[in-house]
């Protein structure tokens, strides 16, 4: 029994209710979750690995901001800090990401669509963000931020997975031009933020109303992040140009129809291009991270792909001409050694 399911089984204990639970799959995080028998009905247990202070845990105060703002997110049923757990409406198991299959190649855009639009929605709660005190109000894409995930995917992708250094020359440019990539994107940091808004973090729940999930590290970000994680995050084969623009327009379209101020659509192409600089190599720094030190090796398939939409942006900003060397380099090995890789 692992030292979660311990957490869980005095848990349970702690309510006057015996030890039936039921371990779920995890994907890339330290929690674990349960489905547990909570008076009579099914919810999920969602157990850390330390203790925690209810009162101020991020998750309890996103949730209470997002259901204040009519977000679709689970209720939180029961919290105990001291064993690190939280009790949530059951959701059942139906994963966006396994109900459409290819994003790029599903036949039915209106789930889509209404994933699209939850982003609109969530930037729609930034002032009440603001006014709420919410810790997401308190976090932000900047600079730093922005530049660590960009060093973690330097560290992670070529020490950690590749066992390969940059000559000193190539890693001194590109940490200049994460920099500078960072410095951009931080100007447009003006809107709430989910933060890791992929199919995977959506679910269809038992009356077919999508649901948010994984939303505690909501935090002030770019218009165009969370449209950047949605269509681009763990892709096999490369959506075409006129797809992403298709996306965009139609996001934009949302934004205006919800009251928020119209964003330019050249301007928010420009800013989607550095967004999907920033998040997918972002992606791909976990993925190789995962893979190596949690063994979860399902995220292999995803590393070059995220290379090559990268690559795509950068001819398209006509901008950082060493990511884009290194970027191609990889790839270029990668379809050296396996010439049947997708693109």
């Amino acid at each position: 029994m692992s030292d979660l399911s311990i957490s869980i089984t005095k848990f349970l204990a702690s309510r006057g209710m015996a030890p039936d639970f039921e371990a779920l799959t995890a994907d890339a995080s330290t929690r674990e979750y349960f489905r547990i028998n909570w008076n009579g009905e099914p919810a999920i247990a969602c157990v850390y690995p330390e203790p925690f202070d209810a009162d101020t845990h991020p998750y309890l105060d996103v949730t209470n901001l997002f259901l204040a703002c009519d977000l679709p997110v689970a209720q939180i049923l029961d919290v105990d800090g001291d064993l690190g757990v939280f009790v949530l409406e059951d959701l059942g198991d139906r994963i966006l990401r396994d109900v459409m299959g290819s994003m790029i190649d599903n036949d039915d855009p209106r789930l889509l669509r209404e994933a699209i639009s939850l982003i609109a929605r969530v930037q729609t709660a930034t002032n009440a963000a603001y006014e709420r005190n919410s810790i997401a109000s308190k976090l932000k894409f900047d600079t730093e931020k922005l530049l660590w995930e960009l060093n973690f995917f330097k560290e992670h992708y070529f020490q950690t997975y590749k066992r390969s250094e940059l000559s000193k020359a190539t890693d001194e440019a590109l940490s200049q031009e994460f920099l500078e990539l960072s410095r951009d994107l931080e100007a447009y940091a003006t809107v709430l933020c989910h933060r890791d808004f992929h199919a995977a973090n959506l679910m269809i729940d038992r009356n077919g109303k999508m649901r948010i999930i994984d939303h505690q590290d909501a935090r002030i970000g770019s218009p165009a992040y969370d449209l950047v994680s949605l269509l681009l995050d763990r892709i096999t084969t490369l959506p075409s140009p006129e797809w992403l623009a298709d996306k965009r327009r139609y996001f934009l379209d949302v934004r205006r129809t919800l009251g928020m101020p119209k964003l330019d659509e050249v301007e928010f192409a420009y800013e989607f291009r550095l967004q999907t600089l920033q998040r997918c190599l972002k992606a791909a720094g976990t993925f190789s991270y995962q893979s190596v030190m949690r063994n979860k090796t399902h995220f292999v398939p995803f590393i070059i792909p995220m290379f090559r939409i990268t690559a795509r942006a950068i001819s398209n900003l006509g901008r950082f001409p060493v990511l884009n060397e290194v970027l191609l380099a990889e790839i270029a090995a990668s379809e050296s050694a396996e010439p049947h890789t997708l693109k």
